[in-house]
């Protein structure tokens, strides 16, 4: 058991948001631990371990956390998760503790939430709520937002047999519930279901949107390199440090929710867009997955995907599994099959053996590069790597360019490597390697004054 009697250090009441005199949300996180067993996903974690994870995603929206707890299961209740033992011991802590909400870091039914609500007389939301009402208060692009709703009215749709709305009146409401009066929980089927239909229908058209902006890239074509990883592993800090960008990069999980990207050029002078993507988590609600299927997307289209890693972490190992699992998820297996890049970020925190060890494996397989995005150290090898990686893919071939034709001749040499050049009279006989992208746009742009053999 772990306990505490005063607040995580940092935190801040999401109440602040709405009333600065209203208390944090005193809070109780549960991890149930079902004894014998493992539940698949979790890559042999220790109990405690996704413990701190759920206080983690409890502190991403500053929720005041007085007691965490494993709670070890020989059988789960289905009308209460819980046994009575367990129940009546809990509802001494909450009432002792002055509790306004309960974090069960599992799947919770909805009759196990009424029940447990009724039996605790506090509000009670499992581990999908929670994640759900962070990814409601970090969206801020309309896209961000209609993912959320979409993706909370699918999860509230099956949880109309609660009526207790304690926290929403002293809150006011998550980030995806509104303010009193506007819950969730007051409309019916019904309007849930058109409001569904409606969020579809705009979330279709966002894909279409981001459909022809990626039709316009490739008019002015540029590899597409996206950071995929953990929740915190700190992809918004590499994507600061490569591209120059202040993206927020916090010590939280589910920092960056919005997709961003950025032009960036490489040592080579090698032009790539940049992307980075929201955090996985283990067992991410199938809700999100379906609904932020949109921005993954860009995933889908990355000529690169560059997974990092927090390599200083623990489970850094059991987190490598659970996003290998969700890009599986979303159809691109054969990616994480063929073995993605990896970084292995935060090296900095690992002990001076422990960093050369790592360098080593680096040096050894190739598979991955030491780095830490915070302090810079690696970048170098990582630029140069990616380099590497994007001119593997290139093509060879030969050109016949008439002598006066200046400009060809220069793009040729800015945007591939000329390989080897013979001129005779008029003309220059050119052999030059070219990425897929740039050998379109060389089609594209000189079709009139190149003669390829």
């Amino acid at each position: 058991m772990t306990t505490s009697d005063s607040p995580i250090p940092g935190s801040r009441s999401v109440a602040s948001h709405i009333d600065q005199a209203k208390p944090a949300t005193r809070t109780l996180v549960l991890h149930p631990h079902r004894l014998g067993g493992s539940k698949s996903g979790d890559h042999a974690r220790s109990p405690v371990a996704l413990l701190e994870e759920a206080v983690g995603l409890a502190a991403a929206i500053s929720l005041d956390v007085q007691l965490s707890e494993v709670v070890p299961l020989r059988v789960t209740r289905p009308a209460t998760l819980f046994g009575s033992g367990h129940l009546e011991r809990l509802k001494q802590e909450i009432e002792q503790r002055q509790i306004d909400l309960v974090v069960v870091d599992a799947a919770v039914t909805p009759v196990q939430q009424r029940n447990l609500e009724r039996e605790w007389q506090t509000k009670v939301i499992d581990r999908t709520g929670l994640i759900l009402e962070i990814f409601g208060e970090r969206a801020r692009t309309h896209e961000g937002v209609l993912q959320v709703e979409l993706a909370a009215l699918s999860y509230q749709r099956s949880r109309l047999v609660r009526s207790w709305t304690h926290l929403e009146r002293q809150r006011g409401g998550f980030g995806f519930l509104g303010g009193p009066g506007e819950s969730q929980i007051e409309l019916d089927r019904r309007l849930i279901g058109d409001r569904i239909v409606k969020l579809k229908r705009e979330l279709d058209d966002v894909r279409r949107t981001r459909e022809l902006h990626r039709a316009a890239r490739k008019r002015v074509p540029y590899p597409i390199v996206a950071l995929v990883g953990y929740t915190n592993a700190g992809k918004s800090t590499l994507f600061n440090r490569l591209g120059h960008a202040d993206v927020r990069a916090e010590d939280l999980l589910f920092a960056t929710l919005d997709p961003t990207m950025r032009g960036v050029t490489l040592p080579s002078g090698r032009r790539i867009i940049l992307s980075d993507t929201v955090g996985f988590i283990s067992e991410l609600p199938t809700h999100l997955v379906a609904a932020f299927r949109a921005t993954l997307e860009e995933v889908l289209a990355a000529d690169v995907i560059i997974h990092v890693r927090d390599i200083a972490h623990p489970d850094s190992d059991a987190q490598k599994a659970d996003v290998e699992s969700v890009l599986r998820d979303l159809g691109i297996g054969e990616a994480v099959d063929h073995g993605l890049f990896e970084t292995w970020n935060k090296m900095d925190l690992l002990p001076p053996e422990d960093q050369a060890a790592l360098a080593t494996r680096a040096a050894i397989n190739g598979a991955g590069v030491a780095i830490s995005a915070l302090s810079g150290a690696g970048m170098d090898q990582l630029t140069t790597r990616l380099d590497q990686i994007l001119g593997a893919k290139r093509e060879t071939i030969d050109l016949d360019i008439d002598l006066a034709d200046g400009k060809l001749m220069a793009w040729l040499y800015q945007h591939g490597t000329v390989k080897a050049r013979e001129d005779d009279g008029q003309t220059s006989h050119v052999t030059v390697a070219l990425e897929p992208a740039d050998l379109e746009r060389l089609h594209r742009q000189f079709a009139h004054a190149v003669s390829q053999h």
